[in-house]
C-alpha cells in the first residue's frame, strides 16, 4: 500500500446475518436468463485493452480487498476464520458493496512454513474461503501480499510490523536489528528500517535462492487451486497478483527506479508468467504491479517507472497499480477536503499507461483511513476516487466534454474486513500488545464494514458510495459514463455532477436522486449490456431514459424486453439492470440514463428527456 507516511488504509469489512443482509433485498434463486449471460461460465480476458468475457462484452470489475485479516496472525494468515464466514462476507459484499469481484489475499508465509514443503492444509482452507466468492457470483484474483517484507524481521517490542516471507526466509539474511528511526507512520519502514530494506534487496536480487524458492511455491499454489476448483469455479477465477507493492529496498550504484524495474522486477513478472503456464493458468493474465512509488501524489516520493520499459504488455499482462492520497494521509500536507476532479489527473495517468502498454488497467487498491486525526476527509476523498475510476473528466465538465472520459477503470477498495474492531491479534507474538481496534495491523483502519453485535455485517461508509451503478458488462466499446451516486459527508450531500440547466427535462427527472449515464457503441454479440443496480434504485423505483426505450420500473428479463432487470448471479439478492439492442449493426450509438429520482414519470415527460439526450449525444459522439 504506497504511503511513504500513513499506509494507514484498510477498506472493507464484510457483514452478514445468516441467510439475509441487513438493508438488502433476500436472497433470490438462481435466475432462469440463458447460461450465456452468466459470467461464470464465461472466461474474462483482455483484448483491445478492456477486460472482455466470453461474449464479446467490455467487464469491469469493481469490489474489495478480502482482507487483510490474512496479514495478522490471530487466523493462520488466512482471511477468515471460517468458510461460514467467508460466505457471510461474500453475500454482504455482493448485496450491500455491489463488488462483483475481490482481490484474494494470501501469504507466503503460510503457504510455505518450512523451506520447499507447502502446507496443503492452508491452501485447502484458502481454497474453500475463495470458493465462497465464486459461488456468490464473484470474480477472484488472488494476491500474495507483502508489507514490509515479513512480520519476522520485528521483534516483540516493536512499534511496527510487517507481514509476507516465512521466518526461514528472514532467518537466512542475518538482518539488522530493526529499527525505523523517528518515525510516524508505518510506511517510512520501507525507505528507512534498515532490516526491511536489507531483506528486500535479498529478494530482488535472489539472494540464498529466496525468489527462486517463492516462484516455486507460487506455481504449487496456483496449481492447487486449479486442481481443486471445478471447471466453473476457476473460469471466474480472473488472474493472479504476483507480489504487492514492489520496491527494490535499495539501488545498485547507478540504478535507478526505473532501470531496478527494468532489470529485476520485470523479469521477475516474465519468470512468474512461465510458473502461471505451467500451473494451468495459462489463459489468465497476471495482475501486475510497477514500484510502488509510481504516480505517487507527493513529488519527493515519485519515481520513474510504471513498467515504461517493459514493452507491449498486451493480453498476458494487467497493468496493476495502487492509489492513495498521501497528502490527505499526512495530515499536513492537504489542508481541508478533496472535491470535485481531485484525482482525475491521476487515474488519467493510470489510464495512459495502461493504454500504451496495450492492456487493461486494475487499481487494486485504494481508500483512505476511517479514523484518527484524518478520517473527516475520507467521505470526499473516496467519492473523488470512484469518481476517477469512472471516467477521466470532473463533473463540473462532463457533460460539456464527455467524450473525453476515457474507459471505466476497474478498482478493488482496501478493504472489506469482517473483524473490524473485533480483532484479537498479539502483535509479533506478544501477550501484553493485544490489537483488537480498527484492522489491528499497524494502526490501520481502512475497512469498510464491521460485524455489528448481533453478528450482521454492517457498513462502515455511506452506502450511496459504495453500492455503485456502474457498466459492469458492456456489448461493445464505452464512450463514456459518469455515476452522481449524491453520497454524504456528514449531513452535507455531495452533488459534483448535476444535470446541467441546458437540459431542463433530464434535470427535472432526475431531480434530486442519485443518476449514472452510459454511452457506447453496440458490437457485434447478442448478449446485452448490464449495470449493477444498488440497493438505493429498487426495480419499482428505476427509470430508464435510452435509445432504446424509456421505462419506468423495468420488468423482468426476456430476450424480447429492451430494457429489463434481472438478478445477478450467486442468489444474493443483488441486481442488474439489461440493456439489449434491438439491431444487429455494429459501431451504433447507445445511450442510457438510469436514474432513481424520478415518481412515476409520465409518458410525455420521459418522451421530453429522450429527446434531449438523443440530441445532446449525437452532438458530442
Amino acid at each position: 500500500m504506497p504511503n511513504i507516511r500513513a499506509r494507514l488504509l484498510v477498506v472493507l469489512v464484510v457483514l452478514l446475518g445468516s441467510l439475509t443482509v441487513a438493508g438488502a433485498p433476500p436472497a433470490t434463486a438462481a435466475t432462469t436468463l440463458p447460461g450465456s449471460l452468466w459470467f461464470d461460465e464465461t472466461p474474462l480476458t483482455v483484448r483491445g485493452g478492456r477486460f472482455v468475457d466470453g461474449n464479446g462484452r467490455e467487464v469491469v470489475l469493481r469490489g474489495y480487498n478480502v482482507s487483510g485479516e490474512t496479514k495478522l496472525e490471530e487466523n493462520g494468515g488466512l482471511p477468515f476464520a471460517s468458510v461460514a464466514d467467508a460466505k457471510k462476507s461474500a453475500t454482504a459484499l455482493r448485496a450491500l458493496g455491489g463488488g462483483n469481484s475481490v482481490r484474494f489475499l494470501l501469504s507466503w508465509a503460510h503457504v510455505e512454513p518450512t523451506r520447499g514443503t507447502v502446507d496443503t492444509a492452508y491452501l485447502a482452507a484458502a481454497t474453500e474461503q475463495m470458493r465462497a466468492f465464486l459461488d456468490a457470483g464473484i470474480r477472484v484474483y488472488p494476491d500474495f501480499h507483502q508489507d514490509l517484507y515479513s512480520r519476522h524481521l520485528f521483534n516483540s517490542g516493536s512499534w511496527y510490523t510487517g507481514d509476507g516471507a516465512p521466518k526461514w526466509a528472514v532467518a537466512l539474511g542475518g538482518y539488522p536489528q530493526e529499527s525505523c528511526g523517528i518515525c510516524f507512520f508505518w510506511g517510512q519502514n520501507i525507505t528507512q528500517n534498515q532490516a526491511v530494506t536489507k531483506a528486500q534487496y535479498d529478494f530482488w536480487h535472489n539472494a540464498h535462492g529466496l525468489q527462486d524458492s517463492f516462484l516455486d511455491t507460487a506455481q504449487k499454489t496456483m496449481s492447487y487451486v486449479e486442481q481443486h476448483l471445478s471447471e466453473a469455479e476457476f473460469v471466474a477465477v480472473a488472474g493472479f497478483d504476483p507480489y504487492n507493492e514492489p520496491y527494490a529496498g535499495s539501488y545498485d550504484s547507478g540504478r535507478t527506479s526505473r532501470t531496478w524495474e527494468q532489470s529485476l522486477l520485470w523479469p521477475f513478472y516474465e519468470k512468474f508468467r512461465a510458473r502461471m503456464d505451467a500451473a494451468g493458468w495459462q489463459d489468465k493474465p497476471a495482475f501486475v504491479e510497477p514500484n510502488l512509488f509510481w504516480n505517487a501524489n507527493i513529488d519527493s516520493q515519485k519515481q520513474e517507472g510504471g513498467l515504461l520499459d517493459a514493452g507491449t504488455l498486451g493480453p498476458r499482462y494487467v497493468f496493476n497499480t495502487h492509489f492513495y492520497d498521501q497528502k490527505a494521509i499526512s495530515g499536513i500536507l492537504m489542508w481541508g477536503n478533496a472535491s470535485d476532479g481531485q484525482y482525475t489527473g491521476d487515474f488519467g495517468t493510470i489510464r495512459d499507461r495502461a493504454s500504451a502498454a496495450a492492456t487493461a488497467a486494475m487499481v487494486s487498491e485504494f481508500g483512505h483511513p476511517l479514523s484518527g486525526t484524518v478520517s473527516g476527509k475520507a467521505p470526499t476523498v473516496d467519492k473523488a476516487m470512484y469518481q476517477a475510476l469512472d471516467s477521466r473528466v470532473p463533473g463540473a465538465s462532463w457533460w460539456s466534454d464527455p467524450a473525453a472520459s476515457g474507459p471505466v477503470l476497474s478498482g478493488s477498495q482496501w478493504q472489506w474486513d469482517l473483524y473490524n474492531g473485533r480483532h484479537h491479534e498479539l502483535m509479533n507474538d506478544n501477550p501484553d500488545k493485544v490489537r483488537t481496534s480498527g484492522d489491528a495491523w499497524n494502526d490501520e483502519d481502512l475497512s469498510a464494514v464491521r460485524l455489528d453485535d448481533s453478528g450482521a455485517v454492517t457498513l462502515r461508509q455511506d452506502a450511496r458510495l459504495l453500492d455503485r451503478l456502474y457498466p459492469s458488462a458492456t456489448a461493445g466499446t464505452t464512450l463514456a459514463f459518469t455515476y452522481e451516486d449524491r453520497s454524504r459527508d456528514g449531513s452535507t450531500t455531495l452533488t459534483w455532477n448535476p444535470v446541467p440547466s441546458s437540459l431542463p427535462n433530464v434535470s427535472r427527472l432526475v431531480g434530486s436522486g442519485q443518476y449514472g449515464l452510459l454511452v457506447w457503441r453496440s458490437g457485434s454479440g447478442s448478449a446485452p449490456t448490464e449495470l449493477h443496480l444498488p440497493a438505493s434504485f429498487p426495480t419499482a423505483a428505476t427509470t430508464v431514459v435510452s435509445d432504446l426505450g424509456t421505462v419506468y420500473a423495468p420488468p423482468a428479463y426476456a430476450p424480447s424486453v429492451p430494457i429489463a432487470a434481472a438478478p445477478e448471479p450467486g442468489g444474493t439478492g443483488s441486481r442488474r439492470l439489461l440493456l439489449t439492442n434491438t439491431d444487429t449493426d455494429t459501431g451504433v450509438l447507445h445511450y442510457a440514463l438510469v436514474t432513481n429520482g424520478a415518481t412515476s414519470p409520465s409518458a410525455t415527460q420521459l418522451d421530453a428527456a429522450r429527446s434531449e439526450l438523443s440530441s445532446w449525444a449525437a452532438g458530442h459522439f
